[in-house]
């Protein structure tokens, strides 16, 4: 089953009943991190104890992947192979620029070192899919020496996947394995939701964030609260929706939008009036035009071309490059390279032929976390 596809495959009343509002903010229980022994920070939360999630250019010291287990791809028309192809294709591209760490199932391993680089550290992992991003753990750091997690839980997209306890127990499991405390956070967030700038600012959308199905209880005022208390930041931008179709992320901000620098923001732009998005990306322009970051600077946004095929801004920050979606077409990547090249001045723009992802609903930015470095 494929995430992009998932509403033309199955039909609407399937994803209304995959979908039936059973939330955390909802009376739903959250995961068993208990059971993970991972040590937990339950009477704080990260911007107490003076912590921030840093922007995704600060330094690496090395990026959490996950190998996908066939559960998501079935009956989708891709090989399993392929599939596994293209995540190792960017992990060993990113392995020439920093540590790799991927988690992988045991039956999966033998699989895994045959594609994978010998750089790339392999982890054991009870797994139900590779986007690592979302599931994955998201790292605070306090500027002293010392990394914790934000543990927003994660509920499969809105429960249009199951099972996904395996991935929902996800970031514990890891933090446990890198001895790593964790404040649990009772709000449904993937790590494909937000884009911070290291500063004070969060960029998210209404669409997914205020979905009935991620945190039907929870109202803007509490969302925003909660975002700042576990990030670190002062103020949240909300742009209206993502980019269309997406029936599984539900508007995630790594589709449409990203920090280039702290008052610059890249964005996805159109302007072909019949496209559906068209009027989703000046919207989202107007907003970001019309407001301030948490420091009180006018934003500068960056036109970025949408490309019918694939989102070059789910592009990933590593240390001294950026990874960038691409089609096999070079000269249709050209232009939006170009200009990821200008504002990344300092770092290598390297294209990695990422259709497959594209296909489930998602890119490199997707299937990568960051672990920033302390030192």
């Amino acid at each position: 089953m494929n995430r992009r596809h998932f509403l033309q495959s199955t039909g609407a009343a399937l994803f209304a009943s995959l979908a039936a509002p059973s939330l955390l903010t909802g009376g739903e229980a959250m995961p068993d991190y208990a059971s993970t022994g991972v040590r937990m920070l339950r009477k704080s939360n990260p911007v107490d104890d003076g912590f921030y999630f840093p922007a995704e250019w600060e330094p690496h010291e090395y990026t959490i992947m996950a190998l996908p287990p066939p559960q998501n791809w079935k009956g989708y028309g891709i090989p399993l192979k392929d599939v596994r192809g293209q995540w190792a294709d960017v992990a060993n591209a990113l392995s020439e620029y920093e540590s790799v760490l991927m988690a992988v199932r045991p039956e999966d391993k033998q699989i895994a070192r045959r594609l994978l680089s010998r750089d790339i550290e392999l982890v054991e992992m009870p797994l139900n899919d590779g986007w690592a991003r979302d599931s994955g753990p998201m790292f605070v750091v306090d500027g002293k020496g010392v990394r914790r997690i934000a543990g927003f839980t994660f509920n499969g997209w809105g429960a249009k996947f199951p099972p996904y306890k395996d991935d929902a127990l996800l970031k514990a499991r890891l933090a446990k394995h890198l001895d790593v405390a964790m404040y649990p956070v009772d709000l449904v967030l993937e790590g494909g939701a937000v884009a911070c700038d290291g500063e004070g600012t969060v960029i998210t959308t209404e669409q997914c964030l205020l979905n009935k199905n991620r945190n039907s209880a929870t109202d803007r005022r509490r969302v925003e609260a909660m975002l700042n208390n576990s990030l670190g930041t002062k103020k949240v931008i909300w742009l209206g929706k993502g980019l269309e179709p997406d029936p599984v992320t539900d508007g995630h901000i790594d589709g449409i939008a990203a920090f280039a620098a702290p008052g610059v923001v890249l964005l996805h732009t159109t302007n072909d009036r019949d496209d559906r998005n068209y009027r989703i990306c000046n919207d989202a322009k107007r907003r970001l035009q019309q407001t301030t970051d948490a420091n009180g600077r006018k934003l500068e946004v960056i036109d970025v071309p949408l490309d019918a095929e694939l989102s070059h801004m789910n592009f990933y920050i590593a240390n001294d490059c950026v990874l960038v979606p691409v089609t096999a077409q070079r000269r249709e990547n050209s232009r939006p390279l170009a200009i990821l090249q200008d504002a990344f001045p300092r770092r290598k723009i390297v294209g990695v032929e990422s259709t497959v992802l594209a296909a489930g609903g998602g890119g490199i930015h997707c299937i990568t976390q960051q672990v920033p470095s302390i030192s």
